[in-house]
Order: C-alpha cells, then sequence, then structure tokens
C-alpha cells in the first residue's frame, strides 16, 4: 500500500477548497483518506494555506509521498525544509 498526500476538493462548483489528506494511492480523489492534515483555499488573497506541521513531519518521515503541488505547498510553509534538513543539524 502506498500512502500519499494530496489534495481533496470540497466546495460548489466554480468554488473550490482543499483539504490536505493522506490517502491510500488507490483511492478517490474525494473519497476515503486515513487523516486529515490541513487545508488550502486558492480563493482567497493571498490563498490560505493552514497545516498541522508535526502530523505532516510524521507523516513523511513514515515514508508518504507528497504530490507535486503539495511538495510546493509544504515548500511555501517551510515544512519540506525541516523534512529535508539532517538529524541534528
Amino acid at each position: 500500500m502506498s500512502v500519499k498526500i494530496r489534495l481533496a476538493r470540497g466546495g460548489a462548483k466554480k468554488k473550490p477548497f482543499y483539504q490536505v489528506v493522506v490517502a491510500d494511492e488507490r483511492c478517490a480523489r474525494d473519497g476515503r483518506f486515513i487523516e486529515n492534515l490541513g487545508q488550502y483555499d486558492p480563493k482567497q488573497n493571498p490563498p490560505l494555506v493552514t497545516l498541522q506541521e508535526e502530523r505532516t513531519l510524521n507523516w513523511l518521515n513514515k515514508g508518504a509521498q507528497p504530490t507535486d503541488t503539495v511538495r510546493q505547498l509544504l515548500r511555501k510553509q517551510g515544512v519540506w525544509a525541516k523534512f529535508k534538513q539532517p538529524e541534528g543539524a
């Protein structure tokens, strides 16, 4: 089972918002997920991103793979740098 950190779409037509979720890659985009890690709302100015940083790092350390879009969000929030920095540094 491969676990991904990805976006699940919510909201009305032409008014999207997204949840950052951990899910089995075989599940549908808006289907079953393991854990909700935060939200992403691209319609606000500036776009709103809220993440549970500790839980996100926990899942990354367990081997969960973020999608390209989620990886960009993690970089903007500084979570990706904390994940990539070596232990003890």
